[in-house]
């Protein structure tokens, strides 16, 4: 069916308005990422030193494979001095406590049956003792919302400016809600996730020094 040049006329001026602001949609959102990402490496900039805090909140770790969920979770106290660090998780009553000291050289997890274990990484020694997969070497930045230092990570940005996700070594780190009050802000929930692995950080209180 033919339209009639009138309304040829009358469409023209729309559709060339509706192509117009197509291209300003594709092409703004570029121009928004890089200039969030530019406030991201300000933020990492002056994060980059802040290696001495105590957080406190809690933890649950989870793992479900074959359709069966197990894991824990507990209180968490997070002390960190620069490159060492404590982990003191306390479970609710009848669940595992226990303390993990972590140096550059050794880690030590304590409080368990069987007396304490001892290994070279912390990772390691979690995962053999309480069967928890957490990232700890990755985590010290993720809980801070910025990136690890091991390896290529991308980002995505909340309506808020600050990142909403970060993807690096297989896990997608969620983030949904941060302490605006701090500059820079610093993130008070942290969902990690590495199917068929999940840790959730939910932060009460932050004491950086």
């Amino acid at each position: 069916m033919k339209l009639p040049i009138r309304l040829l006329a009358a469409a023209l001026p729309l559709l060339l308005a509706a192509c117009v602001h197509k291209e300003a949609v594709r092409s703004q959102p570029k121009a928004d990422y890089a200039s969030l990402l530019n406030e991201q490496r300000a933020r990492e900039h002056l994060l980059a030193k802040t290696d001495h805090w105590v957080l406190q909140g809690k933890i649950g770790v989870v793992a479900e494979v074959n359709g069966k969920k197990d894991g824990g979770s507990g209180t968490l106290t997070w002390t960190q001095n620069g490159s060492s660090y404590d982990f003191v998780v306390r479970g609710p009553v009848g669940a595992k406590s226990f303390k993990l000291s972590v140096s550059p050289e050794w880690a030590v997890l304590e409080g368990l049956d069987g007396g304490p274990r001892r290994s070279t990484d912390a990772e390691t020694v979690v995962q053999n003792a309480l069967g928890w997969h957490v990232p700890l070497r990755d985590l010290r930045a993720w809980v801070l919302g910025v990136r690890a230092d091991s390896g290529p990570a991308d980002l995505t940005f909340g309506n808020d400016g600050l990142p909403s996700t970060l993807t690096q070594d297989g896990w997608t780190i969620s983030y949904p809600a941060w302490d605006t009050t701090r500059e820079p802000a610093v993130p008070t929930k942290i969902f990690a996730s590495n199917p068929p692995y999940s840790v959730r950080l939910s932060v009460e209180s932050w004491n950086i020094q």
